[in-house]
Order: structure tokens, then C-alpha cells, then sequence
């Protein structure tokens, strides 16, 4: 079957996308009532979940993490900076290199962010007997399909 084909062996993964992207719209409008956060674009989300995740990282490392051409990344880079959120420091060991790094504010926005999160989610009412599972499985997704959205950005593996 071509991945362009419309039939479907197991349509459970079709809800479950389209349930991922229906509390992803519901979270992310929900955040930003909290006027204590910092809005982000999708992009710049993007962005930051790579820097918090690898601190240091070069612009390289991120553009190829998060499948973004370089032009969309710079203009990220340059916003999230503008909002307080990333720092670039020079690199130990080649000082023409930069390394991308959080700062206080976005260590702040994040705990905010997880805490906010985590109240909203919990007060929804769902058995959470199941919830480490869920989470297993949607890490197992996230990683499966990580590859695949880098190779569709032209990002070639080492």
C-alpha cells in the first residue's frame, strides 16, 4: 500500500491523531489565558522543547531535530531571544561556533507551562490507572516518527 493511500488498515491511529490534535488545540488555547506565560508560536515551541531538552545544542543539531530549514530557525532563534528565552554563547572550543542555551525565564516559563498543564489535564476527569502506559506509547509514537520527519526535511542521519 503507497502511503499515499486512503485505506486504512487500523483506523485507531487516525483517532488517535485526530485526538492528539484536538487536545493539542484545547491545551494550547487553554495556556494561553495564564498571562504569566510567554506565547509562543508553534515553531518557537518547537524550538524551545529542543534547547530544553539538549542545552547547548547548535543551531545545527536543533534545525535537524525539529526538521526547520535554517531561515525558519534563524527567525525562531531570533524571536525566542527577543523574548528573553534563549541565550547563544560561544562554543568551548571553536569560539566561531555557537551553542543555544535556556535561560532563567524559559526554565520559569516552562514550570509554569508543566504545572498549568498538569492542572488542566488532571481536573478533566480521566482514569489515570493507565496514564504511564499512555505516556510509553505516545513516547514510542514520538520517537517512530522523529526519523521520518527529518528525513521529509532533507536532514540526513550520521
Amino acid at each position: 500500500m503507497s502511503r499515499s493511500d486512503d485505506r486504512h488498515t487500523d483506523t485507531r491511529y487516525a483517532d488517535l491523531a485526530d485526538v492528539i490534535l484536538a487536545l493539542a488545540r484545547i491545551i494550547n488555547a487553554d495556556a494561553h489565558s495564564d498571562t504569566g506565560v510567554v506565547e509562543l508560536t508553534a515553531t518557537e515551541v518547537n524550538v524551545m522543547r529542543c534547547v530544553d531538552r539538549q542545552p547547548g545544542a547548535s543551531p545545527s543539531t536543533v534545525a535537524a531535530a525539529t526538521g526547520l530549514q535554517r531561515s525558519n530557525l534563524s527567525r525562531a532563534l531570533r524571536d525566542l531571544e527577543s523574548k528573553g528565552l534563549i541565550e547563544r554563547v560561544a562554543d568551548e572550543t571553536d569560539g566561531r561556533q555557537v551553542r543555544l542555551v535556556p535561560t532563567a525565564l524559559a526554565a520559569r516559563n516552562l514550570r509554569r507551562l508543566r504545572g498549568h498543564w498538569s492542572r488542566l489535564l488532571s481536573a478533566a476527569g480521566a482514569d489515570d490507572h493507565d496514564l504511564d502506559a499512555v505516556l510509553a506509547t505516545l513516547r514510542d509514537l514520538e520517537l517512530g516518527l522523529a526519523p521520518s520527519a527529518q528525513r521529509k526535511a532533507g536532514v540526513q542521519r550520521p
